[in-house]
């Protein structure tokens, strides 16, 4: 189990007028959402502080706010962990995120603009030497923008904060997966995705965002589990 000691908590850039308590927060919740705090991690606020050389009181705020996204577990003693996954709770996430993010890729499509598929492509090809780097923190901020660029171009979208929030809660278990579950996927899913966008096809970007998180996510977790039973 990791100590307060051991925490890996990235430094992120601190945009201009940002409060210390939001700075902790969005700090702590990116390493959260990257997987650098492993599940069943034990945290306490005094280490977090101490690890960020803070005082305790934006630490706890922070971890306030994360309890209630789901990605810190507070235990009947006070001690907190960051949850360990379940394969049941594994299974309802990732159909939500099947569900929600789907919704959300075709609500956009109607808004789509070339100018957007030509970023899209550029975040996929930063993704392809990520992999072939085996940057996992690089690669997990990218593609995180790459779906967060595509579902943004609706003007009215209000799927993000669901979809921010399962990232999360998927995210210390993700990095577990893309750590210990070696697999090769014969289709590029972010091809895919490009390929339906750039004809405007709705049914093709709808099969491609499920067919990415299933595999990017389900088939791959699920391998998981099987090494670990």
């Amino acid at each position: 189990m990791t100590i307060n000691s051991e925490l890996n908590i990235p430094e992120i850039s601190a945009e201009a007028g940002v409060t210390t308590q939001e700075y902790v927060y969005q700090r702590l919740r990116n390493a959260i959402m990257l997987g650098a705090i492993e599940p069943g991690t034990s945290l306490t606020i005094r280490g977090v502080a101490d690890r960020m050389g803070l005082s305790p009181t934006p630490v706890r705020e922070a971890v306030r706010r994360l309890s209630s996204e789901l990605a810190i577990q507070v235990n009947d003693n006070r001690r907190m962990t960051v949850p360990l996954m379940t394969p049941e709770r594994f299974e309802e996430l990732v159909a939500l995120r099947v569900t929600v993010e789907t919704h959300a890729a075709v609500r956009a499509l109607p808004y789509m603009a070339d100018i957007t598929i030509d970023k899209l492509i550029e975040l996929d090809s930063q993704m392809d030497v990520f992999i072939y780097e085996e940057d996992l923190d690089q690669l997990t901020l990218v593609n995180q923008d790459f779906h967060r660029t595509l579902y943004n171009v609706n003007p009215a979208q209000a799927s993000m904060p669901i979809i921010e929030s399962l990232w999360l809660q998927l995210g210390p278990f993700q990095r577990q997966v893309l750590t210990r579950v070696s697999e090769d996927y014969k289709v590029d899913r972010h091809k895919e995705i490009l390929a339906a966008l750039g004809t405007r096809d709705a049914t093709a970007l709808h099969d491609a965002i499920t067919n990415d998180i299933m595999d990017g996510a389900l088939k791959s977790g699920r391998l998981l589990f099987e090494l670990t039973e």
